[in-house]
């Protein structure tokens, strides 16, 4: 009898037992990616020599360097985010207006935000222009926004 009930308690500890989750999708929130352009020649990369990048309200600098491309975060529990990109003494501000959009991807990997209706604005002062390759972002493999200078 003590036999069958330990046979039992085992198989009822074994059964009940929950296979440990993990999250190897490594769901991410895609940050914005932007290229860097000439204005003369806009298919030619260019880099923005000592590019300087915080986001407006922040004292904290993303980025301080030259570089011909940036991923930069946005905020996923507003509906703008708005940059400062100063390259030597001249500040340009870039606002990213959105609809951010949560998506559960599983209960060990929580949510992930994906940005919908992506519209932008610039002051241009040293930006020439800009252009649009995508009104989605939901990942961060190719470039969001082409900026000419």
């Amino acid at each position: 009898m003590k036999k069958i009930l330990t046979i039992l308690v085992l198989f009822c500890v074994i059964t009940s037992c929950e296979k440990d989750d993990f999250c190897t999708l490594n769901p991410i929130t895609p940050k914005l990616v932007l290229r860097f352009y000439d204005n003369v020649n806009k298919t030619q990369l260019k880099n923005v020599n000592q590019l300087y990048v915080w986001a407006a309200g922040k004292d904290s600098i993303l980025v301080n360097q030259s570089t011909d491309s940036i991923s930069i975060p946005l905020n996923s529990i507003a509906n703008e985010t708005v940059y400062n990109f100063s390259k030597g003494n001249v500040v340009n501000q870039f606002t990213i207006q959105y609809t951010p959009q949560q998506i559960y991807v599983s209960r060990s990997c929580g949510f992930k935000v994906n940005f919908d209706e992506v519209s932008y604005i610039s002051s241009n002062t040293w930006i020439a222009d800009f252009e649009v390759t995508t009104i989605t972002i939901k990942n961060q493999n190719a470039a969001h926004v082409q900026i000419f200078h």
